[in-house]
């Protein structure tokens, strides 16, 4: 009897967040209707509106990043090789709770098909995404998507270039598509922050949210020092390279972004 009631209340759950999501999709879906004239417009250069602010807050965040991130970047490094190589799958396949989302609201159906799957047999038979066993099953692995590269591909403008505490680059289209996630439209801040559930505890959220973020910094750690030491102004070349791959990630292109692994400058914000 317990057991029962134990998977009925799993279902519960899973339709209520489906619900959330149906409800965070059908506002985008309007919000696109509603945004469609501007799908047209010419690319305009992002402004740095708030550049006195965002230096600052740049600032901050690189001398946190040498006392604490980049130490524990340096010694996650350590770790054995299939550990983090786990650690990455489990994260990568945590993901596509926002990318199928936003892959049906751009009208990519067979990549949110292929990400559907990859996320039930990863899950599965993968134990929680450790392992990729969906890889051998000729489900690639596919680009990450957000809210704010669905906004994007509507045509709507990145607005002012910002640099957020802790969290690094960002736009305000790109801050807006985070908030969305927050109030909605990630499967996983559901179950664990927004839910009080006997499955998931707060922390699992904010856990992943930090390990991703060490993982992303620890891939660049050469990378992200080759590029302060060959900078003139470290910061307008990391605001740079941040645009251009959010740009690149919008349009699809298979261009790699210059310096970076393979991750996301935003990674911590979804």
């Amino acid at each position: 009897m317990f057991n029962l009631l134990f998977y009925f209340g799993k279902i519960y759950i899973i339709e209520k967040q489906m619900i959330k999501s149906f409800k965070v999709i059908t506002t985008i879906l309007i919000i696109q209707f509603l945004v469609v004239n501007y799908s047209n417009a010419k690319d305009k250069e992002v402004k740095d509106c708030f550049e006195k602010i965002n230096r600052a807050t740049f600032a901050f965040n690189m001398a946190l990043d040498k006392v604490l991130f980049r130490p524990v970047s340096a010694g996650y490094r350590k770790l054995p090789s299939p550990i983090r190589y786990g650690t990455s799958n489990a994260l990568n396949n945590l993901s596509n709770l926002i990318t199928v989302p936003n892959n049906i609201l751009q009208g990519d159906f067979r990549a949110a098909g292929i990400n559907s799957a990859r996320f039930i047999v990863n899950t599965t038979i993968g134990i929680v995404g450790i392992f990729d066993p969906a890889q051998a099953l000729g489900l690639d692995r596919m680009e990450k998507e957000d809210f704010g590269q669905t906004f994007g591909t509507m045509g709507i403008g990145e607005g002012c270039y910002l640099v957020l505490p802790v969290l690094g680059p960002s736009t305000v289209r790109d801050s807006i598509g985070s908030l969305i996630s927050l109030s909605g439209g990630d499967a996983w801040y559901n179950i664990t922050v927004k839910n009080d559930t006997q499955y998931m505890k707060e922390s699992d959220y904010y856990y992943s949210k930090i390990t991703e973020g060490i993982d992303f910094r620890a891939k660049n750690l050469e990378a992200l020092d080759s590029l302060e030491k060959n900078s003139v102004d470290f910061y307008a070349t990391v605001r740079s390279l941040y645009l251009q791959d959010r740009d690149r990630k919008i349009k699809n292109l298979k261009v790699k972004t210059d310096t970076l692994d393979d991750s996301d400058w935003d990674s911590l914000e979804n």
